[in-house]
C-alpha cells in the first residue's frame, strides 16, 4: 500500500471508535505533558538559577598576602595585579589597597580611639566591575576624582558615620585630610570588607596618605569553565618570587552548586521522562489488544477480500503510530503551555528545549510502535475462517 492508503487505512479505528482513542490519546498526551512540563519548568528554574548565580559572581576568585616564612605578613609585589590580567582567561582585575594609618573620623572633635571599626582603601577606578558592587548613591570614582580628595564609603561605614546621602558638602576625615563623600555603595556580598570601608582613589592616595602602591586584595574574573585552572596559577602569577606567600580564595560554593543543581536536574528528568513514557506504552499497548479482540470480524472480512497478513499488520501498527502521534504532540503543546505559564507566574525566563518537545513525540512514536507491534503480530496470524467465526 501507498504511504497515504496506510494513514487513512490506520485512521479508520480512530474515525469509528472516537470516544476510546481520545481516552487513549489523553493518558499519552498526560503522559508526554508532564515529561515536557517537568523538562520545561526544570530547565526554567535553572536558567533563573543560573541568573542569579552570574549575578553573584561565582566565577570571582581574590588574591591575598599570606605569610612569610618567619611568621610576618607577606606582601604582592607592585606589578601583581598587571601580571594577573594577562592570565587568558581572566576577563576583569581589579585591586584595593589596606591603608592601615589612614583612620576615618565624621570630624576632628572624635577621640582618636572611635575609628568604628572603618577600614580606609585605596581602590581602583574598575573594582565595582570585579566585585558586583552598585551604588546606593552619588557617584563612583573614575579618573579625575580619583586624583582628588574624594571618598567613596560602604553601606556599614555611613551608617556607622551617621552619613544617609553624598554630596559636595558631605565630608569626613581620612587620614587627617579632609575628603568629600562623593558616594555610597549597597551592600556588596562578594567582597564584604567593602561594607565598613571607605574608598579613595589609587592616586589620591599615594599623593596624600602615604600609600607605597602594593595592592592587599586582587579581584579576578574569569569564564566559569576556567575556574579552577586560573586558581591553579593565580598564586605563581601573582609573586613568582614567592608564590607560596600568597592566599588564593577557592571557587564560590554557588559554582559548585550550580553544577550539582544541573546533575540532579537531569537525574530527575530521566526518571519522570522514563516513568511517563513506560505509562502511555502500556496504555497504546492495552488499546491496540483490546481494538484487535473487538475488530476479529473485520480483520477476517479484510483477510478473506484478499488483504496479507502484511497488510493487516500495516493496519494495525499505523493505528497504534497514529494514535501515539496524537498524543505525543498534543502532550508536547499542553507541556509548553504549561511551562510557559508557571515560567509566567514565577518571573522565570521561559525556557522549553526543543530536545524535550521532539524527544517526547519521537519517543512516543517508537514506544507507540513497540506497544502496537504484538497486537498487530497478533491479528495478522488470524486466519479469515477463524476470524469470521468470532461472535
Amino acid at each position: 500500500m501507498w504511504p497515504g492508503d496506510v494513514v487513512r487505512v490506520g485512521a479508520v479505528g480512530l474515525r469509528t471508535r472516537p470516544m476510546r482513542a481520545f481516552l487513549s490519546a489523553l493518558g499519552i498526551a498526560i503522559g508526554i505533558a508532564a515529561m515536557v512540563a517537568v523538562v520545561g519548568v526544570s530547565s526554567s528554574s535553572r536558567a533563573d538559577l543560573d541568573r542569579a548565580l552570574a549575578a553573584l559572581g561565582t566565577n570571582v576568585l581574590t588574591v591575598s598576602p599570606g605569610n612569610t616564612l618567619t611568621g610576618e605578613e607577606a606582601q604582592l609585589p607592585v606589578e601583581s595585579e598587571a601580571m594577573v590580567a594577562r592570565i587568558a582567561p581572566v576577563r576583569e582585575v581589579s585591586a584595593i589597597a589596606l591603608l592601615d594609618d589612614a583612620k576615618v573620623y565624621r570630624n576632628s572633635k572624635m577621640p582618636e580611639t572611635e575609628t568604628k571599626g572603618i577600614a580606609t582603601y585605596a581602590a581602583r577606578t574598575d573594582l565595582r566591575e570585579a566585585t558586583g558592587a552598585r551604588l546606593r548613591g552619588g557617584a563612583w570614582l573614575n579618573a579625575a576624582t580619583g586624583s582628588y580628595p574624594a571618598t567613596v564609603l560602604g553601606a556599614t561605614a555611613a551608617e556607622r558615620l551617621g552619613i544617609g546621602r553624598a554630596g559636595p558638602d558631605v565630608q569626613v576625615l581620612v587620614g587627617g585630610h579632609r575628603f568629600t563623600v562623593i558616594g555610597i555603595l549597597d551592600r556588596a556580598p562578594l567582597a564584604p570588607e567593602l561594607d565598613s570601608a571607605a574608598l579613595v582613589g589609587w592616586t589620591a592616595a599615594q599623593a596624600r596618605l602615604g600609600f607605597d602602591g602594593h595592592p592587599t586584595t586582587i579581584y579576578t574574573r574569569s569564564r566559569d569553565a576556567s575556574v579552577e585552572d586560573v586558581r591553579s596559577v593565580l598564586g605563581a602569577t601573582a609573586n613568582p618570587e614567592a608564590p607560596n606567600e600568597v592566599e588564593v580564595s577557592r571557587p564560590s560554593d554557588a559554582l559548585a552548586a550550580r553544577k550539582a543543581a544541573g546533575e540532579a536536574f537531569t537525574g530527575l528528568l530521566l526518571g519522570l521522562g522514563a516513568v511517563a513514557l513506560l505509562v502511555g506504552g502500556v496504555g497504546v499497548a492495552n488499546t491496540m489488544v483490546i481494538s484487535v479482540l473487538e475488530r476479529r470480524s473485520e480483520i477476517g472480512l479484510r483477510r478473506s477480500l484478499g488483504a496479507t497478513r502484511g497488510q493487516v499488520r500495516t493496519q494495525f501498527l499505523a493505528e497504534s503510530l497514529l494514535l501515539s502521534a496524537l498524543g505525543g504532540v498534543g502532550g508536547a503543546l499542553l507541556g509548553a503551555v504549561v511551562t510557559s505559564g508557571y515560567g509566567l507566574y514565577q518571573g522565570w525566563p521561559i525556557v522549553v528545549p526543543a530536545w524535550a518537545v521532539l524527544g517526547g513525540v519521537a519517543a512516543t512514536l517508537v514506544i507507540g510502535a513497540m506497544a502496537g507491534l504484538y497486537p498487530a503480530i497478533r491479528a495478522s496470524r488470524l486466519s479469515p475462517t477463524e476470524a469470521l467465526a468470532a461472535p
